[in-house]
């Protein structure tokens, strides 16, 4: 096994890898344009992981291949929530949550059940790979640029777990102030010594 196909075993068999776009990017030489292709590819388990791999290269064929390694070693973990009861299995994002990239903001809503993913279809992909079922979302900025949209579609699923929600807090042990705990002897009566006249 090559070292990037273990980080994944986990979820090695679940994982199923989709082709977003590949498109050709041109560098002006002397000779003329060398053109090159840049792949972009989704990778997700539809229960909970999703990576987001780009690669550019000379061949199509190898494009692909090494976007889906790189979408591999992308992978993380999603976290999913409710819209209101706690009821059922979670279904949408767990808060409101935001991804940048370039001029292109994300901003994923959390819906009720039964909505469905009310997005434009690039990040409707990588939502249901990641295996929301409801999910509200806001785009700003040139969204016509596949490779930002994905990526900042991407970075605002991975914000899901960057929330400290109260629901996770650690229990509040709460002490006693030195006021309370220390009043029985603040209750005494102050007796001021008297002055010892020290002798030379």
């Amino acid at each position: 096994k090559q070292w990037y196909q273990r980080r994944v075993a986990i979820t090695a068999g679940k994982l199923k890898d989709e082709v977003l776009k590949i498109m050709p990017v041109q560098k002006q030489t002397r000779a003329g344009q060398r053109t090159r292709f840049k792949a972009f590819v989704a990778i997700g388990d539809y229960d909970g992981h999703i990576g987001l791999g780009v690669k550019c290269s000379k061949e199509v064929a190898t494009a692909i291949r090494g976007a889906i390694i790189l979408a591999k070693l992308s992978v993380i973990p999603v976290r999913r929530g409710y819209w209101g009861n706690k009821i059922g299995m979670p279904h949408t994002v767990p808060c409101k949550v935001t991804g940048k990239c370039g001029s292109v903001l994300v901003r994923l809503v959390p819906a009720p059940r039964g909505t469905g993913l009310v997005s434009a279809p690039v990040p409707k992909k990588l939502l249901n790979m990641a295996g929301f079922e409801d999910c509200y979302t806001c785009a700003t900025g040139q969204t016509a640029t596949l490779g930002n949209f994905a990526k900042a579609t991407f970075a605002a699923i991975a914000a899901t777990y960057a929330y400290l929600t109260p629901d996770m807090w650690s229990p509040t042990v709460f002490t006693n102030s030195p006021y309370q705990e220390y009043t029985d002897y603040l209750a005494k009566p102050f007796v001021k010594q008297p002055k010892k006249e020290v002798k030379y």
